[in-house]
Order: C-alpha cells, then structure tokens, then sequence
C-alpha cells in the first residue's frame, strides 16, 4: 500500500552528477538544479514573463474581482485578459500577449481550470510556447516549471531524480530524491509545462499518462506517492512539422484537449506582432527604436506570407514555396536582426540592406531547391512591384 507523499524536500548542495537528467528539460527549476543568481543591479536578458509584465499582472490581480480556481492567482476571465489585453476600469492598459481570436484563449483557461491537461498543437513560430509561458505566468505566478522535450530528453526529467551521493551514502530517502518541475508542480499545485512534447521518446511521453490520468506519481523506490494538489495542471506544446517523429500514443492524447494555434490571419495583424516583439527585444539589448522601419517590416511580412502560401498578396500569381516555414518568429528575427545593423553600422533607420541578407537566410535553406524558388519569386514578383526597387536590389546583391 502506498502513502501519500509530503513535498518533496530538494537537496541543500546538489551536484551536476546529483540529479541526472532533473536539470535536462528545465529552465531554471528551483531547488533542482544550482544556479548563480545575476549580480546586483544587472538586467536579465529576457525576463521571464511574469517578471517582464509583473506590473500587469499586480493590476489585474487587484482589479479582479470574478471567482477564482483553487491556487489560481486571478479568474479565467482575467488571465484572457492578461493574454489578449484590455484597459481595466483604473485606466491600467493590459498589452496584448497573444494577437488572434480569443475564443482559442478563452478554451484554453478553461481547459486548465478541468482536470484536462492542454496540449498547444500549430506549425512553427504560432506563438506556442509564449502563450504556454504567459499562461503559467498569469495563472500561477511561476512560468519555469519546464520540461523541454528533446530527443535526449530522460524519464528523470518527467518524474524525479537521485542525489547519487546522498543514494549511495544512505539509500534511497526522501533527502535524495530530486524533484522534476512535473513533481513540484504537482505538490504545489502550479502549472507545469512541457514543451515539444513529441520531441520526447515515446516511453518517456508514456510515463505521462499516470500523473494526467490518477494525479499521482509513484514513488516505487520509497514505496510512496506524490498526490497532486488543487491547482495542478500540464501546458504541453508541439508543432506539426514533427508528426512521425514521436507521435503521441492515444491513451495520452486522450488526456489533453488540444487548441490549434494558427498563424496571423492578417498581415496587419502579423505587422503588429513583429512590431511589437521586436520593440520589446530592442529595448531588451538596448537598440535605438526604428520609427521609420515599419515599411520594412511590413515588406518582411509580405515576402514571408506570399512564399508561406504560394501566392501573391493580390491573387494573381502562384508561387512556389520553399521548404522552410517562413513564420512569423523567423520575421522577428530577421527585422531584429536587421535592426542591430542599422544601430551599428548604419544611421539607425531601418532599410532594405539591413533585413535582405536574413530574408535570404530565412528563405533559402535547402542551396539547391530554395534558391530557385527565391531567385523566381526576385524576379517575377519584387522586381515588378512598385515601391520596390531600392528591396530589389538590396536583395539581388546579396543573393549573387
């Protein structure tokens, strides 16, 4: 008969041997891996979501007045409002975390307001893992309950680990054990994320199907049981391009609802994504902002959704497509790209040289097949375009 089991107690002094495979997955799991915390002073370079947006969130909270789920921070309602954005009746501006339609969002609270875990299912770049991290955020405070699905990615990483010096000094033990970001989840009643799911060998996918169908992760070695608590729940993300890498079994999709995240069903609403991320990355690695590269942005987002859907903006022309993804995080990177060249070997305005030699990158990927497609679509679409020459020779010059 097994007991219920306590939290777990993390190790005091853990080494890199000590929990083998506990810190692979993990993005700053506390207690399970050491860390050395930044000087005083100093800016993180990407804080994570709950401190990037900690006055949002500080808002929302106060403002919230709807029922809450057991351990939540704030109602369903206000954590689609953290997600979409909103004006709160003090006059507290909510910038929008995820740009699409809101009924996805508002299923997915949901989702992890049910004993269902919530599996994010799109194509490359959808913004599934920023929504998975700003939903941990809103709803528990702690974004970096993380598991990253790799194909390395052992079952110690999913349940826990041993500090093998404590082990072998003393056998097994509630002080050796290391918990995985999925046990502390669990005993704190937390959100826990798994990202890439389908990235994880399959057995270790299975051993997935215990904690989402009892709530509970056996302990066979103390002959004890980790129960989760009220609050506990999974956001696991994967992306169609790796079906048939590790398809999930059914008994485990079975235990997810899943949301399909699709791409920006709009350029403006893709122009908006890139211009605000990469304003945020700017102001991250203290790049000049680029009043004057919207243009350019929005030429990015052209080339990238005409050769994504194989066919110009207006209907007329068929295009081939090359065998990347083209997607909308691939286009932020390239206008940040294109940004930090501006700032440092530039005038600080954004212009075709500065974002054609990552167009190039991001489009041909296969030398042989891709650069077809690119140098057909140079010829036959952007050298044609009005507007467009300056693009056109920025592009061909690089492209030679």
């Amino acid at each position: 008969m097994t007991v219920p089991a306590t939290t777990p107690t993390t190790p005091t002094t853990p080494t890199a041997s000590a929990a083998p495979g506990a810190a692979t997955g993990t993005a700053a799991s506390a207690g399970a891996t050491a860390s050395a915390a930044p000087e005083a002073g100093a800016a993180v370079l990407r804080p994570h979501a709950e401190d990037a947006f900690a006055d949002e969130l500080t808002a929302l909270v106060a403002a919230d007045d709807r029922p809450r789920p057991a351990r939540w921070r704030m109602s369903p309602w206000a954590v689609a409002t953290y997600l979409q954005g909103g004006v709160l009746p003090d006059g507290t501006v909510i910038t929008p975390k995820y740009v699409g339609p809101r009924r996805l969002i508002e299923v997915a609270v949901t989702t992890l307001a049910t004993d269902r875990a919530l599996l994010l299912l799109g194509v490359p770049g959808t913004a599934k893992t920023w929504v998975s991290e700003h939903l941990a955020a809103a709803v528990s405070g702690d974004s970096t309950l993380l598991v990253q699905g790799t194909a390395g990615t052992p079952e110690e990483a999913v349940r826990y680990g041993w500090n093998y010096a404590q082990l072998l000094a003393h056998g097994p033990s509630r002080d050796a054990l290391v918990p995985s970001p999925l046990m502390r989840a669990m005993s704190e009643g937390m959100t826990a994320r798994v990202e890439e799911l389908t990235r994880i060998p399959a057995d270790v996918q299975d051993s997935l199907i215990t904690i989402l169908s009892e709530k509970t992760l056996p302990v066979p070695e103390l002959g004890q049981e980790v129960q989760a608590v009220r609050g506990f729940n999974l956001i696991a993300t994967a992306n169609d391009r790796d079906r048939g890498v590790n398809e999930l079994s059914s008994a485990l999709r079975r235990r997810f609802n899943t949301v399909v995240l699709p791409l920006p069903a709009t350029p403006d609403d893709e122009v908006g994504i890139v211009s605000r991320r990469v304003d945020q990355i700017g102001r991250a690695l203290d790049l000049p902002a680029a009043p004057e590269g919207l243009a350019e942005i929005r030429r990015v987002v052209t080339v990238f959704r005409e050769l994504r859907d194989g066919m110009t903006a207006d209907g007329r022309t068929k295009l081939k497509s090359p065998s990347g993804t083209l997607s909308t995080a691939e286009a932020i990177s390239v206008v940040t790209s294109g940004l930090a060249l501006a700032a440092h070997f530039g005038d600080g305005v954004l212009r075709p040289d500065d974002v054609a030699a990552g167009i190039l990158g991001a489009v041909v990927r296969d030398p042989a097949a891709d650069r077809v497609v690119w140098q057909e679509y140079l010829e036959t679409v952007v050298r044609e375009r009005d507007g467009w020459k300056d693009f056109y020779r920025a592009c061909r010059e690089v492209s030679a």
